[in-house]
This record gives C-alpha cells, sequence and structure tokens, in this order.
C-alpha cells in the first residue's frame, strides 16, 4: 500500500486484520458520514473548518479493540486519545482528505487542533478543527471537496440540512453542495471484486462532495 492509502486511522491495521480473517472486501473498505463547518472571523474571512466524522460500525469496532482498558463495557473519551492523537499524525499524509478554494485559489492548512473522539451506539466518531494556514478572503466564494479519489475510503455527506454550514458568514452567505453521482452497477461490480491490496483506477470518475460558500 501507498503512504497515502494508509494515512486514515492507520488503514495499514485494517488491510492486515482483513487479510488475517481471509475475508473478501470490496472497494471502499471504510465508510465516513460526514458532516463540516466553514468557520468564518468577524472582518468575513474563512479561518478554519471543523469536520465531524462518523465511521461505519465494522470499521469503528475493528479501530477501538483493546481500547477498553477498565473493562467497563465503555470507550471514555481518555480511553480514546492516543487513537486521535494517531489521526493527527496520520491524517496530513492524506492531505486531511480536504481540498479548500478561496475565490477558487486552493488554500494550504494549517496544524489541527480539537481533536477528539467519541464512542456511541457502535459508531466512532471523530471531530477536530483543521484551519486555514492564513484567514482567506472569500468575497465571492469558499469551496471545499471532501473524499478520498482514490476511494479505499468513502466520505458520505450527510443529507441533514447542517451536513455543511458556514459558521458566523456575512449575511447573504449561501451553502450548495453537489454530491457525486452513485456509481454504475458495473463499475461497482468491477470494484467488488477487487481485493482489499488493489488500488482500482478511479480517474473519470466522481466520488467527492463538493460544496460551495457563494456570497453576494
Amino acid at each position: 500500500m501507498t503512504r497515502r492509502r494508509r494515512g486514515l486511522l492507520i488503514l495499514a491495521g485494517l488491510v492486515a486484520w482483513f487479510g488475517f480473517t481471509g475475508l473478501a472486501v470490496a472497494h471502499p473498505h471504510v465508510f465516513v458520514s460526514a458532516r463540516t463547518e466553514i468557520i468564518y472571523a468577524p472582518d468575513g474571512s474563512v479561518k478554519a473548518l471543523k469536520h465531524i466524522w462518523s465511521f461505519d460500525e465494522a470499521y469503528s469496532a475493528f479501530i477501538t479493540q483493546g481500547l477498553d482498558k477498565n473493562g467497563d463495557g465503555k470507550l471514555t473519551p481518555d480511553e480514546l486519545t492516543e487513537l486521535a492523537k494517531v489521526n493527527m499524525e496520520s491524517l496530513p499524509d492524506v492531505g486531511f482528505f480536504t481540498i479548500a478554494k478561496a475565490n477558487g485559489k486552493v488554500q494550504a492548512f494549517g496544524e489541527p487542533s480539537e481533536a477528539a473522539l467519541a464512542f456511541e451506539n457502535k459508531i466512532l466518531t471523530l471531530t477536530y478543527v483543521l484551519p486555514l494556514k492564513q484567514p482567506a478572503a472569500a468575497n465571492r466564494s469558499f469551496g471545499i471537496e471532501i473524499g478520498d479519489p482514490t476511494y479505499f475510503v468513502a466520505f458520505d455527506i450527510a443529507e441533514a440540512a447542517d451536513a455543511v454550514i458556514a459558521r458566523d458568514a456575512p449575511k447573504g452567505c449561501v451553502v450548495r453542495i453537489a454530491r457525486p453521482p452513485k456509481l454504475d452497477p458495473a463499475v461497482q461490480q468491477k470494484l467488488a471484486q477487487e481485493d482489499i491490496t488493489a488500488q482500482p483506477d478511479m480517474s473519470g470518475y466522481q466520488v467527492t462532495t463538493r460544496a460551495l460558500v457563494a456570497c453576494p
């Protein structure tokens, strides 16, 4: 596997686990239900993104194995601290699965902060703040693209009204979300035949979600 594809939550361990159990797993291998807040400063510039990512039940169970140190059947924030740290160390390798553009210009990210994990109803949720390296004037538009172009991880932006919000944005700004179309059944069948270590050619397919904040 490439460095990029093992970035999110020690995915190399996921490969080893599936290989050990002998399970045949199609692409993608991890499913994420995502929400994002685009955070504006008082002067109208964009200063950060707040990502809230909930992982599928199977992956949540795998990645939290052995973390219940006191054996009480619950995972507390303290028990998840080290895993949250691994996230923050790994996600830069995959560009945080995020592209941000202010008025069409790609923005660099700073050091993430406020990382926290919660485990509820068998689902692991990661929350963290991803600041822009420099606050960006976005008087016309601010756009983000979220997802894994290799389709190893499938990001699904929730259908909820607050799936992507512009917090403290200037008056009149609106958010528009463009979700990728569903893959053709023939493509899905082809991906299902790939083993977990394969890297399918996804060029030509849109598998990431885009959101745009347009301001008057």
